[in-house]
């Protein structure tokens, strides 16, 4: 394969399904590894969740955050067997965990057990600060946070932008009658179509500051590395080399936006030619497409089809 400069990005939730990093762990002994280590450290058998389901189990945020970091991990240990070098290490949202690991930032017990915490908070917060998300096609996250600020200013409740994942794909989140608001002036706006997601928070918003100042205290406990390889964050669209700049961007990773567009332009940027995905599904992979047709999109198991980069 033509040597390329490669970004390592690593999906969130949604991305899950029953089956994910079985064909990892016939390819690889290290991904069965890490598979087989999840196992041990969270002291359930997460492998056979992914491998088997149900998938009503694997949807469950508490089981679905490890699911994704581990199977991403897998992944991750799978390319380097294959002697695949990133030059940067990107995340969507919990996918920022995959990629502090690739990065050396964390250790993957260590973010295991982060991510494990996470969804157990997040499912709280779904419980107890019940809000909603809802995905916006065809307008752009200018147009979708001028529409929203109006929203609250009227309202005093809260609805913005949550992710901006590429051109023309927004999501917003908040409060329910914000939301509704939010959803219905879209459409008034002239999106092609607003799907409300099958999530009970509203994540990377300011509805999630109790739990992330509860997975701040988490975060306290647990050492953060100087990155071996550039982490470009959601929260800052750029890469973060200092251990102490790194530990605040998490610590607002719950109620900062998803800032996936301009992440993977500036990437790009840097001269990066070719986005590996690692990890379940291939999302990112289809945003790529969406942000900059001109850079190459792989998955995991398409890479280790090709063999080095």
């Amino acid at each position: 394969m033509e040597q390329h400069l490669v970004t390592l990005q690593f999906p969130g939730q949604g991305s899950q399904h029953v089956g994910m990093g079985k064909d990892l762990c016939a390819l690889s002994p290290a991904a069965a590894e890490v598979f087989a280590r999840a196992d041990q450290v969270l002291g359930f058998p997460l492998s056979r969740l992914c491998f088997e389901g149900p998938q009503e189990v694997l949807d469950d945020t508490a089981y679905t955050q490890p699911a994704i970091l581990t199977t991403s991990v897998a992944a991750l240990r799978a390319l380097e067997e294959r002697s695949w070098r990133p030059a940067f290490a990107a995340g969507h949202s919990l996918g920022e965990f995959s990629a502090l690991v690739a990065a050396s930032v964390l250790t993957f017990e260590e973010a295991l057990l982060l991510v494990r915490e996470r969804g157990l908070l997040m499912k709280k917060a779904g419980e107890h600060n019940p809000g909603g998300m809802a995905a916006v096609i065809g307008l752009e996250a200018t147009q979708v946070e001028e529409m929203c600020s109006p929203i609250r200013e009227a309202t005093g409740g809260y609805v913005g932008v949550a992710n901006d994942n590429c051109p023309g794909q927004v999501v917003i989140s908040g409060d329910e009658e914000a939301l509704q608001m939010g959803m219905s002036a879209a459409k008034a706006a002239g999106a092609r179509r607003v799907v409300r997601l099958a999530v009970s928070i509203a994540a990377h918003s300011p509805l999630m500051a109790e739990i992330a100042a509860a997975f701040r205290r988490v975060l306290e406990k647990v050492a953060i590395r100087p990155p071996q390889i550039p982490f470009v964050p959601n929260a800052t669209a750029r890469a973060l080399t200092e251990p102490a700049q790194i530990r605040e961007v998490l610590g607002r990773q719950l109620t900062s936006p998803v800032h996936w567009t301009s992440s993977v332009q500036w990437i790009i940027g840097q001269g990066t030619t070719c986005f590996v995905e690692a990890g379940p599904g291939e999302v990112l992979t289809g945003l790529l497409r969406r942000i900059d047709r001109a850079v190459e999109g792989l998955t995991a198991t398409q890479a280790l089809a090709h063999g080095t980069a």
